[in-house]
């Protein structure tokens, strides 16, 4: 099938009411009552820019009114501050460390268990409409609705398909940073641009979860269905209507004097290798308003495809999920983009909605993560999970907000433009990140944050050793959640370390 746009689509405008139906406690589904689950997930999304989380500048009541039906994680993380990695653990169930898709190439292997099969097997139709980073031709378990329109079934395993050859990878050299004579990253190159088509291949996919929700008999199974947007990643440019609202208003990031001397090494690399250690201010200023414009018009989109739900069959009895892969430094600390541990890059936005099950305009403070979210939705779904994927379901959380929940998520980088590797945990209000070596005559840097006193993270207490014990702790805790550690896998990761060959060399 082939779409044209939609033209004419009443606005959302859903203000949550209180519900009546009592809050439900914590029950596994059946196949006659399990639910619908629509999945929509953005790309680069800084989770505190929303009105719901408290910005008072940005305008999100797309977002805002779903809060207001649904249930809002304040402390939610990606598995990894990069898109394929992350898009894969919401695939596989496992850690970076566990799938080794360790930057934005290569993936696993087209057959492996992935969340859309163990649905599928439990009874639903599992969708991805628009991209998450595939290689070309694998479905990894879904039916792939294209960005024009048509539709690539689910694929089995390939019997003949040969495993990848291990290719070790480089690091940057410790400690060499290269002259960029005052260059500036390409992503700045239109920032703040007026552009009425800020992110084409959103219109599509927009306009292709609106027809598979208008178009879907009332009678069919359970779907499982994964709308996979771009914006509002950059480039920093939008539509004219979006940007005058915000120009003048978006104050720049705060960076203490001095602060910048005092980054880890991977983020001062970063920093020098992606060109953006000197972003002139009126860029800068230009960038963060294209920002909060493209919000917003991802915004709009989104709440266009939660009004086709609202008056399809499916609105009484539809989880609505929404987050994205990793967030936007916007920057702060002096990093753009993302790629490293502080909250603007790891901590992503989620919502969860379903009100006939859990009442709306809740929030939920304890940290969670990508792995968690592929558990709930496997057992919102009925669905069994092999036994090596991680994390823990949260509908008994969902259910029950004084819970016990275990307040732990990690993310993980072993991808490009960094010396060495490394992995944050966060437990309740500190959060620990770990640098492997870069080599073997330096140290591992670490670093420590007590995030309910310190928010912006410019404080590193891991040089205190009052706190040497804490940290001590918090590594042990990150070694038992992830079944490894961190200098293990990044040097799994230098190897070549892949799914099929995990140390990066072949397997007899």
């Amino acid at each position: 099938m082939h779409l044209k746009p939609i033209t004419s689509v009443l606005p959302f405008r859903v203000v949550a009411a209180i519900v009546g139906a009592l809050l439900l406690p914590h029950f596994p589904l059946v196949a006659s009552d399990r639910p619908n689950i629509l999945f929509i997930m953005t790309d680069e999304y800084n989770a505190g820019v929303m009105g719901v989380a408290g910005d008072k500048i940005v305008r999100t009541p797309n977002l805002d009114a779903l809060a207001a039906r649904g249930v809002l994680f304040n402390t939610q993380y990606c598995t990894s501050p990069i898109c394929m990695p992350s898009r894969h653990s919401l695939t596989t169930g496992k850690y970076v460390s566990g799938h080794m898709v360790w930057s934005n190439d290569g993936g696993v292997p087209e057959g492996a268990p992935t969340l859309p099969r163990v649905l599928t097997a439990a009874g639903y139709d599992s969708y991805l409409v628009g991209s998450m980073h595939y290689k070309a031709n694998e479905t990894h378990g879904f039916n792939i609705i294209t960005d024009k329109g048509n539709i690539i079934p689910s694929k089995d395993a390939d019997p003949n398909a040969k495993a990848p050859k291990p290719r070790p990878r480089r690091r940057l050299p410790a400690d060499v940073f290269a002259d960029q004579k005052g260059k500036l990253a390409p992503e700045f190159e239109r920032a703040g641009e007026a552009d009425d088509n800020p992110s084409p291949v959103d219109v599509p996919r927009r306009d292709n979860a609106i027809k598979f929700l208008h178009e879907r008999p009332a009678d069919s199974k359970p779907f499982f269905s994964v709308v996979s947007l771009i914006a509002p990643h950059y480039p920093f440019i939008a539509p004219e209507e979006y940007l005058s609202h915000y120009r003048g208003k978006v104050p720049t990031a705060e960076v203490p004097a001095g602060f910048l001397d005092t980054l880890p090494s991977n983020y001062k690399h970063m920093r020098n290798i992606r060109q953006f250690e000197s972003v002139p201010p009126e860029i800068e200023k230009r960038a963060l308003e294209a920002y909060y414009a493209r919000v917003e018009w991802i915004d709009h989109q989104i709440g266009l495809i939660l009004d086709a739900l609202q008056n399809s069959p499916f609105a009484d009895n539809t989880i609505v999920i929404f987050t994205a892969d990793h967030g936007e430094n916007m920057g702060e600390h002096g990093m753009w983009m993302k790629c490293c541990m502080y909250d603007a890059s790891s901590r992503v936005p989620l919502i969860v909605s379903w009100p006939k099950r859990w009442k709306g305009g809740q929030q939920r403070d304890g940290a969670c993560g990508m792995v968690d979210l592929v558990q709930t939705i496997a057992a919102a779904g009925g669905a069994k999970v092999p036994a090596d994927w991680k994390g823990v379901s949260m509908l008994p959380w969902l259910d029950d907000a004084n819970y016990a929940w275990r307040d732990l998520a990690v993310c993980e980088y072993y991808g490009l433009d960094i010396v060495s590797g490394f992995t944050m945990i966060r437990q309740g209000d500190w959060k620990y990140v770990y640098h492997t070596r870069a080599n073997e005559s330096q140290e591992p840097e670490r670093e420590l944050y007590n995030v309910a006193v310190d928010p912006k993270e410019f404080h590193n207490l891991a040089g205190d050793p009052a706190n040497e014990g804490r940290m001590k702790k918090m590594h042990e805790a990150l070694i038992k959640e992830t079944g490894e550690d961190p200098e293990r896998t990044e040097a799994r990761c230098r190897a070549g370390g892949t799914y099929a060959m995990p140390n990066g060399i072949e397997t007899k």
